[in-house]
């Protein structure tokens, strides 16, 4: 599985539905849609600012994630962008190979 932050903005009738169904009733609707999605949903939630909602779904690959995405968005109800998020482990596996393909690499101009 794979992990994405989704950054989601309520747009036009979007906040409308939101008044009038809730906050609740959005996680619940978010969670299907990931669990459609061969996924689940990690945590949701509200904040202040550009962002209305922070999302963490754990989805099965990309191809899942901007399924979501292109669902999301095309309701012209949110606007959602997704970021994948990477542990500390899969960091220390990418620098290792960083410092395995260092000497085989070429830098432009170089």
């Amino acid at each position: 599985m794979a992990k994405f932050l989704i950054h989601a903005s309520y747009v036009g009738e979007g906040v409308v539905g939101l008044l009038k169904e809730g906050g609740t009733s959005r996680r619940k609707a978010v969670e299907k849609a990931a669990e459609a999605l061969g996924g689940h949903l990690e945590s949701m939630y509200y904040a202040f600012g550009d962002t209305d909602a922070f999302v963490v779904v754990d989805l099965p690959d990309n191809v899942a994630a901007v399924a979501a995405s292109l669902m999301a968005n095309a309701t012209g109800t949110v606007k959602a962008s997704y970021t994948v998020l990477i542990t500390p482990e899969e960091v220390d596996q990418a620098a290792e190979q960083g410092r395995r393909i260092a000497a085989a690499y070429r830098a432009p101009g170089q």
